[in-house]
């Protein structure tokens, strides 16, 4: 047998289909599970890079009323900007 033929080349028959286990029967399939596990997936990578997004937003005001203020403190205040911007990417991944 090669690749499910057989050796004088005609194709083999199939199989009935086996009769579901009382296991199986017992089991409901749920077939809406797939569309709520992507859902959640979806929700969490949206909810996630808003949030990402708004740390970024209110950092960047944050630097801005800084900067009017003491401008010599600018570059020390630029931590919070990348740190919500390595959250966001790091959501993103997982």
């Amino acid at each position: 047998f090669f690749f499910g033929f057989r050796s004088c080349g005609s194709p083999r028959p199939k199989q009935a289909a086996r009769p579901p286990t009382p296991l199986a029967q017992s089991m409901p399939i749920e077939l809406e599970a797939p569309f709520w596990g992507f859902m959640g997936a979806a929700f969490a990578l949206v909810f996630s890079n808003m949030g990402a997004a708004y740390g970024t937003g209110k950092s960047g005001i944050g630097i801005s009323t800084l900067g009017v203020g003491q401008p010599e403190l600018i570059m020390k205040s630029i931590v919070p900007v990348v740190m919500a911007g390595g959250v966001g990417i790091y959501r993103l991944l997982i």
